[in-house]
């Protein structure tokens, strides 16, 4: 399956966010962004599945498409496009529920978990964190942009870096052969959420012409 193109996630995180989630939402799509995920683990379903389904409705709108980080039950009941693991759950379950026609993708961290991805269940996978985050101080080591390589190598799937990744690293993780980006804190923290996501795509977009575009 084709990941949204440009190969940008935006990460939802309400506590950093310095306007209204639907604000961002619709700033980033009406900016250029097509893919946005819900990442407000801490909400009980039945307050996530709403807001899960409004967001949705305002990237729709755009032609982006809506994931929800978190279970694929949740996934299924907010009406998603696909679903974002956490490092360790089981993709062929979650891929068993949502069917062939939604994202699934998983979180990684070492080469190790690069390897052991099993294509038939998993479209991408974000690898992180890439650099010291804001948003995740002391999540764990950095990856760096050789730890980046050696991970695209290793997996099977197109591999996107998450962490630290503003318009000086997306040309580093880009030539390290990483197929996009996902970034939270710096849209979310940011005064104009617009004007950064079009500073994102600008720059990833140079990066991948510079590179040139996997055949994924």
């Amino acid at each position: 399956m084709r990941l949204p193109d440009p190969p940008l996630l935006l990460v939802t995180d309400r506590h950093q966010a310095r306007r209204p989630l639907a604000d961002i939402v619709s700033a980033a799509v009406e900016a250029g962004c097509r893919w946005i995920s819900l990442r407000e683990k801490d909400l009980p379903d039945d307050e996530q599945v709403p807001l899960a389904r409004s967001l949705a409705a305002a990237a729709h709108r755009h032609g982006a498409r809506f994931t929800v980080h978190g279970e694929a039950e949740l996934a299924k009941l907010a009406a998603a496009d696909g679903v974002h693991l956490s490092s360790g759950r089981d993709p062929g379950a979650a891929r068993g529920l949502v069917g062939p026609e939604r994202l699934v993708g998983v979180s990684i961290h070492t080469v190790t978990e690069a390897e052991a991805i099993d294509p038939s269940a998993v479209d991408y996978a974000l690898a992180g964190p890439a650099f010291e985050t804001i948003s995740k101080p002391g999540y764990g080591p950095e990856i760096g942009r050789l730890g980046l390589g050696d991970i695209v190598r290793a997996a099977p799937v197109p591999i996107l870096a998450i962490g630290g990744i503003n318009t000086v690293r997306v040309g580093e993780v880009i030539a390290a052969g990483c197929a996009g980006v996902a970034v939270m804190g710096g849209v979310m923290r940011a005064a104009d959420p617009a004007q950064e996501v079009k500073a994102l795509l600008a720059t990833l977009k140079g990066a991948l012409a510079i590179r040139g575009r996997d055949t994924y």
